[in-house]
This record gives C-alpha cells, structure tokens and sequence, in this order.
C-alpha cells in the first residue's frame, strides 16, 4: 500500500490550493479526482463558466453600449449555443490547464478515479476500468464540492429541464425561461438569458430576491432586471411542472400557470459525497449531504479536514480556496496560515453584478447597532458618466458614534473589483474618515468611497441636527 503525508479528494478549488500548500512545504501529496477535467463546480460548471457568461451576454447584446452611445442596440442575429459558448469553452480549458500545470510544479500525484474509505486512513482510488489503488496518509482532506439539488418531482431531461450544471450542454437557445430559485445562480443564470434576448420568468417562495442581501441593493436589482425584461413570481412554489407540445407548463401552489420552452431549476445544491463510504472513516452528513467541521476545517475524526462546497455555506471559490489552505496549515502546524479573515466579500454576477461586505441595514437592526448610512451614486460620477452606467450605486454603512466603518454594498459596473478597497479597511477596523483622507485617481469608480463618506457625514450631522 502506498502512503502519503496526505492525501486531497478532488481537484476544485479547496482542493488544489489545499494540495499545493502542503507540497510547498514539502509533504508527499496525492490528488484523486474522478472527474475526466480538472477544476471541479468552480472551473467546469460554476463559477468561470457562468461568469464567462455573463461577459458573453453583454458582448452579444451591446448592453455596455446602450449606456454607452445613448443607441438600442438589438442582439446580434444569428446568435447560436456554439457562438455564445465559445468564450466559456476557451476560458475553462485555460483554467483547467493552469490546474494541471499548479499540480506538476508541486509534484503532486494526480490519481484518476473514484475515491472510497476503507478506513479512516484508507482511500481507495477506484479507475474507469475497475482497477483498485489503496492509498494511505496520515491526513485527508475531502475537497469534492458540490452538485445540484434535484428534487424527485422535478422531471429533468437536461433538454427542457435543466439544473445549473446540465444547461451549459443546451442545443439551443431557447425563446422562453422559466427560472425557479431567486439566489445567486438563479438571478445570474436570468439575467444572462435575459440580456440575450430570452424572455425570462424567475419564480421564487421568497418576497424579495438575494434574501441575505441589503434590502435596498436587492429592490434595485429587481428593477433593473425589470427594466431589461425580465418577469418575476414571488412567493409562488412549483406544484406541477410537464412537458407540453411546445415545452413546458408550470403549475403553481396558488393556481397560476406559466409557459415556456425550457424551465432552469436553481434550487440549491447538496454535498457531492456519493459513493465515499464515509462512514467507514467516522463521518457523517447533514440532510444537505454536508460535512460539518470546526473553525480549523477539521470534522468529527480529528485527521481528516473538509473545505470548500462540501461543507456548506458560504460555499464561494474565494473561500473554498483558503479553507483548504487553512485547513493543511492546521493539519500540520505550519506556522503560515491559521485563519480566514474576518471579512469575506460577497461577488454576485448578475447583470449589473452586485458585491457585498460586512453589515446591511438589516442586520443592523437586528443587533441593534445604532448606525448611519452614505451613498455615492455612478451616474454623480465622471467614471460612472465616462462608462455609461448610470444606475449604480456604493453604500456605506458605519457607527454612529464613531464612525467605524461596518459595511459596504456596491451594486454596478465591476462592484466585485470595488469591494476590495471598503474590505481591507473594514479588516482594519478603520472608519470613514479613511477614504475622506485618501487621494483617489481621478477619474475612477473607487472615487465614490468618498463622495460616500460625505454623504454618510451630511446623514450624521443632520440626525444630530433633528436630534437637538
């Protein structure tokens, strides 16, 4: 039996940061992956792919140069799946490549196939062709991410009825969407067939889309997408859903109804753990199929760590990558990386993409924070006015008595690039008054932190105001 200092079950992001981190320190690592490409949901089906996407949606319908040129663009003829996934097979194939060639600069040993405990220092890695390698390591670290929830009513015949995976293999582009799921990949996956000219329905059991988000940044959201087109069912559960002639019909729990050609399930996603024998090794899963850990990644068997979708929540290729990283540090007591940062950004890639950092008003409230809100808007900037978006918006949330800085949410052209600035100073535990002091290129978005700052400061002072 062949023994590794340790070894990494899948290659998606928590997995090949996680794998690199030790074999930088020197440790015998092996990787099994039993996927034919490597990259995992992050590179193959999620995140670079939808992204890549979205700026493909955008290119084909000249939604930049609306603003732009003050001209209605109309989407490009012809448009076919080959043509709008060309970008999205190029950019993937990159990534998967950079995986590959990460692993060899480490000398980790990928091993193709299927992993299984034998015990919980035992993997077996199971090839194609049946074949059976024991493995044996002192550490695990199970990195095998996620896939969609499929609820058994649901007919999926990845023709008509899709999950967030299998619609990136459509034959067509459709005339009609049905989307179920206001979260993320739901409100990602609208507005990009939205943008294309896809007439988009996007049913959700909540009252609002992005539930977790500021309130203000969700309703702006919904009335941009609105504006593009796109129809919305809240507080409305899928009953029934069949095929018909033309496609599909689904039937509410209120009674409504709606057609179109194809129905895109977004209802989130559940551990991938099939197959693993976990319980072989000690563990177990929650109903979602997740692993639960502590703050060092470590699960209920004390050597063996899991990171990235497979535990849950926040279930983000950012984070993925650094859990794995501080899982191996803590695994083998590198004196590197013992934790995440306190503040983890939020990037959200609809059209237009939204990023989020810290605390909204709601959570405020709840806590019962006394605190105070600033905003900058793009179209009161020259970079917002120079780019052409003139709906977007940066908000910062802080202390009243003391200005401290708790929150930023930024909704509009590269807020996922804007976050980083409003991150590092809540990191710091710095205030306000820290983007009033900076100079900012000018012009530049980045610019509106402090135009936000002042606004935040006429709030404070005109509560003060009413106050006395």
């Amino acid at each position: 039996m062949e023994s590794f200092d340790l070894i990494v079950i899948g290659s998606g992001p928590a997995g090949e940061k996680g794998a690199a981190q030790a074999a930088y320190f020197g440790k015998r690592v092996a990787l099994i992956e039993c996927r034919a490409e490597l990259g995992g949901a992050g590179i193959n089906t999620g995140t670079v792919p939808s992204k890549t996407m979205r700026e493909s949606a955008l290119y084909f319908s000249g939604l930049r140069q609306r603003g732009l040129y003050g001209i209605d663009y109309s989407l490009r003829e012809g448009l076919t799946v080959a043509g709008f996934m060309h970008r999205k097979d190029a950019v993937v194939s990159a990534e998967r490549a950079k995986i590959a060639a990460n692993l060899a600069a480490h000398k980790i040993e990928l091993i193709p196939g299927a992993a299984q405990f034998e015990d919980a220092h035992t993997v077996n890695a199971t090839g194609q062709h049946g074949a059976v390698r024991p493995l044996r390591s002192e550490v695990v670290l199970i990195a095998t991410g996620s896939k969609p929830h499929r609820p058994p009513e649901i007919p999926f015949d990845d023709k008509f009825i899709f999950d967030s995976d299998s619609i990136l293999t459509m034959e067509r582009i459709p005339r009609s969407m049905v989307v179920v799921g206001g979260g993320v990949i739901g409100c990602e996956y609208a507005s990009i067939f939205t943008a294309i000219g896809v007439a988009v329905t996007l049913v959700d059991g909540r009252d609002r889309l992005l539930s977790f988000l500021d309130a203000e940044i969700s309703e702006q959201l919904r009335e941009r997408l609105a504006s593009l087109g796109l129809k919305f069912f809240f507080q409305e559960r899928p009953k029934l859903t069949e095929h018909t002639a033309s496609g599909i019909r689904m039937t509410f729990a209120s009674g409504k109804s709606v057609e179109a050609e194809t129905a895109l399930f977004a209802a989130g996603r559940r551990g991938a753990v099939e197959g693993m024998a976990l319980e072989k090794a000690g563990l177990g899963i929650n109903p979602r199929g997740h692993i639960d850990v502590n703050e060092h990644y470590q699960t209920g068997v004390n050597h063996i760590y899991a990171a990235g979708d497979v535990i849950g929540f926040p279930a983000l290729a950012s984070t993925s990558m650094e859990q794995g990283r501080v899982a191996i540090c803590h695994a083998f007591g590198f004196p590197y990386k013992q934790r995440l940062a306190s503040q983890l950004p939020m990037g959200i890639y609809t059209i237009p993409e939204i990023s989020a950092v810290g605390e909204t008003e709601e959570s405020c409230r709840e806590k019962r924070i006394e605190f105070a809100v600033g905003r900058a808007k793009y179209a009161n900037n020259a970079r917002g006015q120079i780019i052409g978006d003139f709906a977007g918006m940066l908000k910062v949330i802080f202390r009243r008595d003391n200005k401290q800085l708790l929150g930023v949410q930024i909704l509009g052209e590269s807020a996922t690039e804007l976050i980083h600035l409003g991150m590092a100073v809540l990191e710091a535990g710095g205030t306000i008054d820290t983007f009033i002091e900076l100079v900012f290129n000018f012009p530049t978005l980045s610019e509106m932190y402090k135009y936000a700052a002042y606004d935040g400061l006429g709030n404070l002072a005109g509560h003060k105001l009413r106050e006395g």
